[in-house]
């Protein structure tokens, strides 16, 4: 088998025969979403390693403490999914996953982004809501092909300037957290949808003060005014 779905209210760990399975491509231990059901597995074992041709790893909805070094060997993984799970930190040799394009990690525990994170080139879509992440690395401008970043109801006071170098960008979330001004050059971020209800670029629940929240709002033209008025005042 290529791919394979596990699953069970009471599932605490992972059947060791699957450990066999080397060519296994797709392994999934979540319950389905509309189910609103959470599995307790705490552990994620360190003979995930024998699946060397994973390509998908989902275990969204568990109880998962720590994520073992080991997964920094995974040099085919191109989706993992963690969120709602129990997270404070990350194992650094995730930087190692030069071919993973998306990262689930919301509703963790998470206090700061791992700086590890922003070795990856190839992601393209990372989701850390609803976590308590307070800073944001500057390497973050390494992730050059980032789309989508979703940064909801996390603890962030300031954004680095570097996050303007994401030219990519096309959908940002920035809602509920306690921004009070944003970085100069955030109008260069013309990629992002700035249509009428710039649903891909939301600032919600922030106490934004410069700009405020209307200039914002109408996209990057009013900021890029905005700032520029700014600085000849």
């Amino acid at each position: 088998k290529k791919k394979l779905k596990i699953s069970g209210r009471e599932l605490v760990s992972v059947p060791a025969q699957v450990f066999g399975l080397d060519q296994l491509q797709v392994l999934e231990m979540s319950p389905e979403r509309e189910s609103c059901l959470r599995y307790r597995m705490e552990l994620l074992p360190q003979e995930i390693s024998h699946l060397r041709n994973l390509t998908c790893l989902y275990v969204d909805s568990n109880n998962l403490k720590k994520i073992p070094a080991e997964i920094g060997t995974l040099c085919h993984l191109e989706r993992l999914t963690l969120s709602n799970n129990s997270l404070s930190s990350l194992p650094p040799e995730m930087g190692a996953l030069q071919r993973l394009h998306s990262l689930h990690l919301a509703n963790n525990s998470l206090t700061e982004l791992p700086a590890t994170l922003c070795q990856l080139r190839s992601l393209t879509f990372l989701d850390v809501s609803d976590n308590k992440i307070g800073t944001i690395p500057s390497s973050i401008r390494h992730l050059e092909k980032l789309e989508t970043l979703l940064l909801l109801f996390n603890s962030l006071e300031r954004l680095p300037e570097d996050v303007c170098l994401l030219r990519n960008l096309h959908t940002l979330w920035l809602g509920n957290n306690h921004l009070q001004s944003l970085p100069a050059s955030f109008g260069e971020l013309v990629n992002l949808d700035w249509g009428y209800n710039y649903c891909s670029c939301n600032f919600e629940g922030n106490p934004l003060e410069s700009p405020p929240p209307e200039v914002c709002s109408r996209g990057p033209e009013e900021i890029r005014d905005y700032f520029l008025s700014f600085y000849r005042a």
